[in-house]
């Protein structure tokens, strides 16, 4: 099964300049996730946008790379039943011509 979560936005500090450990920004992050159902073991997605959330808005992360190491291994702690985890967090106001995100893609070990 493949979870598709896009365009997830919130408020948070996040980034390395001055006045973004000052004021909250937007960010958007979308997630896919690859995982084994069986036996009616599911993963409730509601749950995994409330961690995110969570995390993010009480972590204040510097970098974003940060962030998407720190959210991937809660994410594969927490759902042992993952396989490989998409991650993308976009920055969509930093630049005023442009749209700033990182991405990864992490496996279950």
């Amino acid at each position: 099964m493949t979870i598709h979560i896009e365009a997830l936005t919130f408020e948070c500090i996040i980034g390395i300049l001055d006045f973004e450990r000052i004021t909250a920004q937007k960010v958007v992050i979308s997630l896919q996730i690859d995982y084994e159902y069986v036996n009616n073991n599911f993963i409730n997605y509601a749950d995994i946008i409330s961690l995110v959330e969570r995390d993010m808005i009480k972590n204040k992360y510097l970098l974003l790379e940060t962030a998407l190491n720190n959210l991937a291994s809660k994410l594969l702690l927490e759902y042992s039943q993952i396989q490989t985890l998409q991650l993308k967090i976009m920055k969509p106001d930093i630049i005023s011509n442009a749209k700033v995100s990182l991405s990864h893609t992490f496996t279950s070990k």
